[in-house]
């Protein structure tokens, strides 16, 4: 008898244990969301991680009272990691103004100098991109960080030059490349595996004879996307006497969701197109 009710209570015990430890947990993230939501100056960071804790208690619990506050704490959690991406956008502005750049466009997107900058508050990050070309790793939200990044990313796409002949020859011949390797060569070819044809015939013997990370010559993709913005204005080449015209083609919604099968060309930091091919077309003699 006696054994029979130790192995009730231990049963009743292993069942209601877990429901405990989720009642207790979601006492624990109520109280600290509590907190949090009662204090003058709102702390979006802390509000983040309390709202993760509050969502993992739902999963487990499953309440409707514990949902709506839980939606509601998200809704203000939500408004102050806006405020403080404005905040720290506004502080960001100051100093490029105090340098003597324009800032445009509003949280959690700003344009400075022909690049974007994208904030993630909620992750403490921020980014800088050309047209849809990610430039850096998230960076922290540190002003010296980010300026620093800035200036680097300036020089090296922005205040960019090109020698349009000699890189219209190349991307020339990686085209014809991947023309000769089909049975019936189309006179269009995929801009992203033009490009990786270019980037291969760029490598020195010095690679081929011994390839590793050290011998390889990189070309990265927003340094060929730069460049075919740049070339955009003499969009004409001469091979072999001949002069022929790029032609772009613009890219599916199929093809634009592809990052293998298409790439974004800006004509402004946040305007631009999609385009999925090239073609080199013969003038008319």
């Amino acid at each position: 008898m006696k054994d029979k009710l130790l192995t009730q209570l231990e049963t009743s015990r292993e069942l209601l244990e877990p429901q405990f430890k989720a009642l207790r947990a979601t006492m624990g993230a109520l109280k600290l969301a509590t907190k949090l939501a009662s204090e003058e100056k709102l702390d979006a960071l802390a509000m983040q991680k309390a709202l993760t804790m509050l969502t993992q208690a739902n999963e487990q619990l499953e309440d409707t009272s514990l949902q709506a506050a839980t939606d509601a704490f998200a809704a203000e959690t939500q408004t102050a990691l806006d405020a403080l991406a404005f905040q720290f956008a506004r502080d960001l502005k100051d100093v490029f103004e105090s340098r003597g750049e324009t800032v445009a466009g509003r949280p959690p997107t700003l344009v400075v100098g022909g690049l974007v900058l994208h904030i993630d508050s909620a992750a403490r990050k921020a980014q800088w991109f050309y047209g849809k070309e990610a430039l850096t790793r998230p960076i922290p939200l540190s002003i010296n960080a980010i300026l620093k990044a800035y200036g680097q990313q300036q020089k090296a796409i922005i205040q960019r030059e090109v020698d349009a002949e000699v890189f219209l020859d190349e991307l020339y011949k990686a085209w014809q490349k991947l023309r000769a390797k089909q049975k019936r060569p189309p006179n269009r070819m995929n801009i992203v595996k033009t490009y990786s044809r270019l980037v291969i015939n760029r490598q020195s013997s010095r690679f081929w004879n011994n390839p590793s990370r050290s011998t390889f010559k990189d070309y990265s993709r927003p340094l060929f996307v730069r460049d075919m913005v740049l070339i955009q204005a003499t969009p004409t080449v001469t091979i072999d006497g001949r002069i022929y015209h790029v032609r772009l083609g613009v890219a599916t919604k199929s093809q634009a969701d592809s990052a293998s099968r298409s790439m974004w060309l800006p004509n402004g930091p946040l305007d631009g197109e999609y385009y999925s091919d090239i073609t080199f077309e013969p003038e008319r003699e």
